[in-house]
């Protein structure tokens, strides 16, 4: 569905996940490829409840601000940690970077893919900037924590 380079290893995924950490993903690096893949990344170390600390400090990193309207996410960065989670423990015996590619090459691998449960204007909105909303369109259908932080 989604264009992508498609990862050739785990390696390639670690190294995006990493990036993230250490902020030395170059920005035009920091794709929805990569934003997936840093996701994976951090659930196969248990470690996903560190991405919007990691994603807030990145942001600043690379000179963007987190506010209202730029930079951190939290509903999108929950509906894709609760997506990603889903998807991984369907294929928990999968290599990484297969089962980042197959993610990619699904629905989720489209970047408008939330928005067959929100509609712009409530995804968009500052409150779902700041805090995780439900869905106003159609039922969200991954289960999850209610934030991360």
């Amino acid at each position: 569905m989604s264009t992508f380079v498609r990862f050739t290893s785990n390696a390639e995924v670690i190294t995006i996940g990493r990036g993230l950490a250490s902020r030395t993903l170059p920005k035009s690096g920091w794709t929805h490829a990569a934003h997936f893949a840093a996701a994976l990344w951090l659930l196969d170390l248990n470690a996903s409840h560190l991405m919007p600390e990691l994603k807030r400090a990145y942001n600043e990193a690379t000179g963007v601000a987190n506010t209202d309207t730029s930079g951190y996410h939290e509903t999108i960065t929950q509906a894709s940690l609760r997506a990603a989670r889903a998807f991984r423990a369907e294929r928990v015996h999968r290599p990484l970077f297969e089962v980042c590619n197959e993610l990619l090459q699904s629905a989720l691998g489209r970047s408008d893919w939330l928005l067959a449960h929100w509609s712009r204007e409530r995804l968009f909105s500052a409150e779902a900037r700041r805090t995780w909303v439900e869905p106003d369109l159609e039922p969200f259908p991954f289960e999850g924590p209610d934030h991360y932080s």
